[in-house]
């Protein structure tokens, strides 16, 4: 019967879209900034080392002018100086080069720690998040048979409309993955800025919250693979009842769940760290 094939295919793009986006949200948050687009990345670590880096050179000097000034004039204005604050001074100065020197692999070693919480949850979430094409079509088709003209007429714009709902989800949930990423490159962009900063007590607040922005979007991706493994347990915990009408929009509302979910990992992330 036509409107039950185009029911079909209403079906078939409904759930291969789900599946195949769904799917993706797993190796898209597995990656780090460097193997997610390598063009992109290298653009970022040239704006960061031609642009911010001698802007976080003159704040790295201005700040251990600053604390060199503080160190001798702390000791009762000089006339409790004691030559150790020289020792303490260049300690104090070689951690500061050090940790601005090596800034891209510290950044990159966040995000490495990230990746390796997201690829041992993956392990952990077996369950599967494919909804079977096949198996499912073919049970509604033998509930369909025995629906009258205009139950399927209704079925059918159903279909075409919660099919369209999930376009726009998957859309979403593409512009969550992406957007995590383009925020990744903004973060990294301006590392050594925040970097510069952390040889200062009153400065290095800035240093400090930059770190926990930097672990917020890494464990950002845990919670997205947290999203996926619920997402799982509710597809695969969903049968096709006698109420079809029921089952297609059960499918919608656990797709628009996942993606409003992964919505929140951002604002849920930064606020577990503290990152503001």
């Amino acid at each position: 019967m036509f409107l039950i094939s185009l029911i079909d295919g209403n079906l078939a793009n409904l759930f291969e879209d789900v599946n195949t986006k769904v799917g993706s949200i797993a190796a898209e948050v597995g990656r780090n900034p460097q193997s997610w687009n390598s063009g992109i990345f290298g653009l970022i670590r040239n704006l960061a080392d031609n642009v911010m880096m001698p802007i976080a050179g003159i704040i790295i000097s201005l700040i251990l002018s600053y604390e060199l000034i503080s160190m001798i004039t702390a000791g009762n204005n000089l006339q409790g100086f004691d030559t150790w604050v020289f020792f303490k001074f260049l300690f104090k100065s070689w951690v500061a080069v050090y940790l601005l020197s090596n800034t891209f692999t510290i950044t990159m070693a966040v995000f490495d720690v990230g990746q390796h919480i997201v690829n041992n949850a993956a392990g952990v979430i077996s369950g599967s998040t494919n909804i079977d094409i096949s198996a499912t079509i073919a049970s509604m088709d033998v509930m369909m048979e025995t629906m009258e003209l205009g139950e399927l007429v209704m079925l059918a714009l159903e279909t075409a409309l919660i099919s369209l709902t999930m376009k726009i989800m998957s859309i979403l949930i593409t512009v969550i993955l992406y957007g995590r990423m383009v925020e990744i490159y903004l973060y990294v962009s301006v590392a050594p800025i925040p970097f510069s900063t952390m040889a200062n007590r009153e400065w290095g607040g800035i240093g400090t919250n930059y770190f926990k922005g930097l672990f917020a979007l890494a464990i950002q991706g845990f919670f997205m693979m947290v999203c996926v493994g619920i997402y799982s347990v509710l597809v695969n915990s969903m049968t096709v009842s006698a109420n079809i009408h029921m089952a297609l929009f059960s499918i919608a509302a656990y797709t628009v769940i996942l993606c409003f979910s992964l919505f929140r990992t951002s604002s849920l992330s930064k606020s577990v760290l503290g990152a503001h």
